[in-house]
């Protein structure tokens, strides 16, 4: 059976998540791995073992191991709700994911930094999951200042089998529709 890898691109509060939660109960046999969770996981138990600075490597551990598991052990399409900004990083994932089969979507949220920056002020979301900053406003203020710079860098036509966008809330459901017609087309 090919399978999906869906891998999510956007700034904090962008709808990745819920996103990926819809996407997730559209989408038979598939699963969400979600970063954040882990963030929350080694905040709640493990917060000792946090590195003091620098990427947080532990996270991406726990990441990698979820991820090789769900490859490797199950037939699941993959949701990979992070912010995957940097192009970089996001050719390595791709690379694995077209190295075991996986047929690649990226799904590039372009929503208004006006927008989030609302969303944020609204938001009820616990900073649990925040091991640098103090804030998501803050978090927003890194990503607004690092976006082009460097690796970070939006995604292109080409890096993936497939390249969707969302600019508007609106766009998740034709998204979701998009995503389910391609899996029905890999059978």
């Amino acid at each position: 059976m090919k399978r999906l890898a869906i891998i999510t691109v956007g700034k904090t509060h962008s709808g990745k998540t819920t996103f990926a939660k819809a996407l997730e109960k559209e989408l038979p046999n598939s699963v969400v791995i979600d970063q954040d969770n882990h963030a929350e996981f080694l905040q709640s138990y493990y917060k000792g073992l946090l590195p003091k600075r620098g990427p947080n490597t532990i996270k991406y551990s726990i990441t990698k191991t979820i991820v090789d598991y769900a490859a490797a052990e199950t037939d699941c399409h993959l949701i990979l709700c992070n912010s995957n900004r940097n192009q970089k990083d996001r050719q390595k994932m791709l690379k694995y994911y077209h190295s075991r089969g996986f047929t690649s979507i990226l799904v590039s949220f372009n929503i208004p930094d006006d927008v989030l920056r609302r969303r944020i002020m609204a938001s009820q979301r616990s900073t649990s999951v925040l091991r640098v900053a103090s804030s998501f406003l803050e978090v927003l203020s890194r990503q607004q200042a690092e976006s082009n710079q460097g690796d970070i860098k939006a995604p292109a036509e080409g890096e993936a089998d497939y390249l969707l966008n969302i600019g508007h809330p609106d766009d998740v459901a034709e998204v979701i529709r998009i995503i389910a017609d391609i899996s029905m087309r890999l059978d």
